[in-house]
């Protein structure tokens, strides 16, 4: 059963308060690239051309938002994030707790979830680059974007229970997984974004012993460690049950609604993998718009990379192995296009991108 909807059922305020996590007060005191902004704040970030699947229009995303709770950076970002080596991790960080993990030319870096929770943004420097790593937890989404010499907020907005982002040089409003403007002087452009990966302290610190993590030490008195929304080790509270804060914009049934898929949107379309299905069967073939793509489970990481697989070539899963037409390749790594893709609930998902082709 599929059903488009543009209204909120609750709010952010009413469910901490149901919950009975924490006070509320205290969540709220909580592709070649286009134009060019380095040096230049004022100008915001920089945008890339790309075509990506558009649902709705600007005016209706505009009619679809809403008061999360708190107002403009009522939420904080996080803008001097601090980090410790891996050898000496937060006191608060257990080895099956989620992290947010970034590679960019050669540095690694671990976001704890129950970090970025409180804060939903945080501007850094990483290989370099000056990034925004994102998380929205009503969408269990996280998304990184280059900044430029900008930064990025928390609006207190949302469309489709997701994070609406602003920059600070523009205001221009960024619904997180459309990573388009939708409002202000940037309103029709796209962000450049990269890979993050949803996994574990554990799972990230092996793959990268040489990473670091990101402290409390962030300029703002929070709870660290207590999720206002619930938990992910074990998952409870909202994680944990089938009731969103707001509806979607669109529906369907066919998965439960906070099932994580990993999604990719690109000019040929959306798709979606339910990362269940890709745990069990190691490689999930599918098409868009009659182009083949492959998506492959990396069992180190505990995620998915969506690869572009024109030529059909042949991949294989084997106990974890990996062969592209016989040749072993790493899950990461194969030879073939990547596409950029990320975990996502599938209510989230499928409610900004009604169209997708699920992939099984």
């Amino acid at each position: 059963m599929r059903d488009r909807l543009h209204r909120r059922s609750t709010t952010r305020r009413n469910f901490i308060g149901a919950v009975g996590a924490v006070g509320f007060a205290a969540l709220a005191g909580c592709l070649d690239r286009g134009s060019s902004t380095e040096g230049d704040p004022s100008a915001g970030p920089p945008t890339v051309e790309r075509s990506l699947p558009e649902e709705y229009t600007t005016e209706e995303l505009n009619d679809a938002i809403l008061s999360g709770g708190p107002g403009q950076d009522g939420i904080p970002s996080i803008d001097d994030p601090q980090f410790t080596s891996s050898d000496d991790p937060p006191a608060n960080l257990a080895p099956g707790d989620p992290v947010f993990g970034v590679e960019l030319n050669g540095e690694a870096k671990a976001y704890p979830q129950y970090n970025l929770v409180w804060h939903e943004v945080a501007n850094d420097v990483v290989g370099g680059e000056s990034v925004a790593v994102t998380y929205c937890p009503l969408t269990g989404t996280t998304q990184g974007f280059y900044r430029g010499e900008s930064e990025f907020g928390v609006s207190g907005r949302l469309i489709n229970s997701n994070l609406v982002m602003f920059d600070r040089g523009t205001e221009t409003w960024w619904p997180q997984i459309l990573a388009q403007g939708i409002r202000g002087p940037l309103e029709g452009t796209s962000l450049e974004e990269f890979q993050v990966i949803w996994t574990t302290w554990e799972r990230w610190r092996k793959q990268y012993p040489d990473t670091v993590v990101l402290t409390e030490d962030t300029g703002h008195l929070r709870n660290y460690g207590d999720d206002p929304y619930g938990g992910y080790n074990p998952r409870s509270g909202y994680y944990d049950n089938e009731n969103t804060l707001f509806r979607p914009l669109a529906t369907d049934d066919r998965f439960y609604p906070k099932a994580v898929v990993v999604g990719a949107r690109n000019a040929d379309g959306a798709m979606a993998v339910p990362k269940s299905t890709l745990r069990e069967r190691g490689v999930v073939d599918g098409t868009m718009s009659d182009v083949p793509y492959v998506t492959v489970y990396d069992e180190t990481l505990d995620t998915g990379h969506v690869y572009h697989n024109p030529d059909k070539k042949t991949v294989e899963y084997n106990d974890g192995d990996l062969t592209v037409d016989g040749a072993e390749s790493a899950p990461d790594e194969l030879p073939l296009e990547r596409e950029l893709g990320f975990d996502a609930m599938w209510f989230a998902w499928y409610g900004y991108y009604p169209s997708t082709v699920v992939h099984e």
